[in-house]
């Protein structure tokens, strides 16, 4: 599991979707690593970023019995980790919602599979939340049980503005508050680990300290 992580950190900074630098997050913090998922924009890495998804979903032990994926990232994230249970065995559906329900053809906001049994929500990060809220309150009203919350990124950061900060991640005030397990493929603490080693990564050996302040300052334990 430790070598997927590390794999996946890699892979990531490959495809320059982590990348080093000052950035400024949604919270409005100034951070020296930007995690863009959106930049997983070829066939190639596709396929690759949803065979770890699948392979982390699997080690995981969770029971499930289909994925949802929230408008707009997590619809190509759940779709294409979909494609890649299949390609181990495991052939479950899959969902996702529009942004605006349509009053014609089909209908409703939920597009694929009727929500049913143990849903898995499939996502890139989790910042404020938002996203894995509005998906939970549409799975339960669908008849259906969200059962846990897959990303990419575990940013272990404290919640909360600069004034006011939460003992508690975003991460796991989702898992507190809905009482399910969310789960990632590396996190913050993978990260440092890669940039922390010369012999693995030279080139990023550079960005360590900057990385340590911010997770000093905002990480939640």
């Amino acid at each position: 599991m430790k070598n997927l992580k590390q794999e996946f950190i890699h892979f990531a900074v490959d495809a320059e979707v982590i990348r080093f630098g000052e950035f400024v997050t949604k919270a409005g913090r100034k951070s020296p690593y930007f995690f863009n998922a959106g930049l997983f924009n070829n066939g190639e890495n596709l396929g690759r970023v949803a065979n770890f998804y699948a392979q982390t979903l699997l080690d995981s032990g969770i029971a499930f019995d289909m994925l949802f994926g929230p408008a707009y990232k997590g619809i190509t994230l759940a779709s294409a980790t979909a494609v890649a249970l299949a390609a181990k065995g495991r052939n479950v559906p899959f969902a996702y919602n529009r942004k605006e329900a349509k009053d014609h053809g089909e209908g409703g906001s939920i597009v694929g599979a009727k929500l049913a049994g143990r849903v898995v929500i499939v996502d890139d990060v989790i910042s404020a939340g938002t996203s894995v809220r509005e998906s939970v309150e549409m799975i339960r009203a669908a008849g259906a049980t969200p059962c846990a919350v897959l990303i990419a990124l575990d940013r272990m950061e404290r919640a909360g503005s600069d004034d006011h900060l939460s003992a508690l991640s975003a991460v796991q005030e989702i898992s507190k508050n809905f009482d399910i397990p969310v789960v990632a493929i590396a996190s913050l603490n993978d990260l440092f680990e890669c940039l922390s080693h010369a012999e693995a990564a030279p080139a990023l050996v550079q960005y360590k300290d900057a990385v340590a302040a911010y997770r000093q300052k905002y990480g939640a334990v």
